[in-house]
């Protein structure tokens, strides 16, 4: 496993206040992404801050995160990006998962 700070990035690919930390597998692929929550802002907006080219459908509570980190959740092999608050499954979805500070929020491909 691979790990970078996509806060490191320039300002044109990620937001300068975005701590996030990718983790990969050893082809390169994309597995995971972490951030810490931040009071007042839902995880679907602090993964867009933490990863600008994150690619969602949807809005707000019906919003669904379909790649991040340029790794498209793949429907043919099963794939979906998880997320999980504090290393517990969220009960909401992203746009309506309030954040609070101090919270470690983490996506993670996964298969059904």
């Amino acid at each position: 496993m691979v790990s970078a700070t996509l806060g490191q990035q320039s300002a044109a690919e990620a937001s300068p206040s975005a701590e996030a930390s990718l983790s990969t597998d050893a082809s390169g692929e994309v597995e995971s992404l972490s951030y810490s929550g931040r009071t007042g802002a839902t995880a679907l907006e602090l993964l867009l801050e933490a990863d600008p080219s994150a690619e969602v459908t949807g809005e707000g509570a019906n919003a669904f995160v379909t790649a991040i980190g340029g790794r498209v959740a793949d429907d043919s092999k099963s794939e979906f990006w998880s997320l999980s608050v504090d290393g517990e499954l969220a009960q909401v979805g992203a746009g309506s998962l309030e954040t609070e500070d101090g919270q470690e929020i983490t996506w993670t491909l996964e298969t059904y």
